[in-house]
């Protein structure tokens, strides 16, 4: 379907989701497949989230105001090929954002975290990602299963089949305990992340008066070290490149020292891109002009 086709709606949602995540997404740091996975997974949500408004249109607009149906509506058939569209447009989008909640959406996340370990291994990163999503996924499963077969309570008849207990299993799975197994999942990983976040913030508040005392370097100080360090850097792979001008191999030694260096200052330029992220922000500028009342708490404690 060319995108000229598609309906208005959907072409002002995906515009939407294009101009927020580049508007919001770092320049530096940007990869191509977290942003084309970060503007998806936003249409696909708001998309879900606008079906329901067409459901309430269409369900409205078969009848009139006196709440018979119109002519082209009166047909039963007609009313059940609108729901039955209705009702799969619905398991396609919930089916396709659980596939982007616990598949893609994590493989993308731990494979951008490989990537950001200078690992230059496309078939290592992968596999990582691909461990790391697995792992997700078992957890969550085991979530969703306990969230699922804790809450059952026990055959009514106590002299009944193994049958009966199947055909029960079943019924009581197919009740309301999918509902309550995902809220369970959901419930469990929010609690972890809730008490990370605890932890985080105790420890932030213990050290922030530390923190005060010794105070923090300036920006400008870090970015000229930064910037010392990476020409040092330079310098020495210039020095190691020079020796192998003339055709001669390196030896084992000076590669591994090469790759050591390259590696050092493709960190120490992501470094230098944060100091300058950092010297533009308004909290740093805000933060300098503070900077005696800073020093007077120091003397207080």
């Amino acid at each position: 379907m060319q995108i000229s086709q598609c309906p208005l709606y959907l072409q002002v949602i995906l515009a939407f989701c294009w101009v927020y995540i580049r508007k919001y997404q770092s320049r530096q740091e940007s990869e191509v497949i977290s942003t084309i996975t970060a503007i998806c997974a936003l249409a696909i949500a708001l998309i879900t989230s606008a079906l329901l408004p067409v459901d309430i249109f269409l369900v409205s607009f078969m009848k009139y105001p006196n709440g018979t149906y119109k002519e082209w509506a009166a047909n039963n058939e007609t009313r059940q090929q609108i729901e039955n569209t209705v009702l799969y447009g619905y398991y396609t989008l919930y089916s396709i954002i659980l596939l982007c909640v616990f598949l893609w959406i994590p493989f993308v996340y731990f494979y951008y975290e490989e990537k950001d370990e200078d690992n230059s291994n496309k078939c290592l990163q992968v596999k990582n990602a691909l461990k790391y999503t697995i792992g997700f996924v078992i957890v969550c499963s085991a979530l969703l299963l306990i969230g699922t077969f804790v809450p059952l309570e026990s055959p009514p008849n106590r002299n009944s089949t193994q049958w009966e207990k199947v055909q029960y299993l079943f019924e009581e799975l197919g009740s309301s305990h999918g509902l309550a197994a995902l809220s369970f999942s959901i419930s469990s990983l929010t609690l972890i992340g809730m008490l990370a976040v605890i932890t985080y913030t105790a420890y932030g508040m213990s050290v922030l008066p530390l923190n005060l005392i010794k105070g923090t370097r300036s920006i400008l100080y870090e970015r000229l070290e930064n910037t010392e360090d990476t020409e040092e850097v330079e310098h020495q792979i210039d020095k190691l490149k020079a020796k192998c001008a003339d055709g001669r191999p390196l030896s084992m030694r000076d590669r591994r020292n090469l790759q050591d260096l390259e590696a050092k200052l493709q960190v120490l330029r992501r470094q230098g891109r944060h100091l300058e992220i950092a010297e533009r922000n308004c909290c740093n500028k805000v933060g300098s002009a503070l900077r005696p009342m800073k020093s007077s708490i120091r003397k207080r404690f």
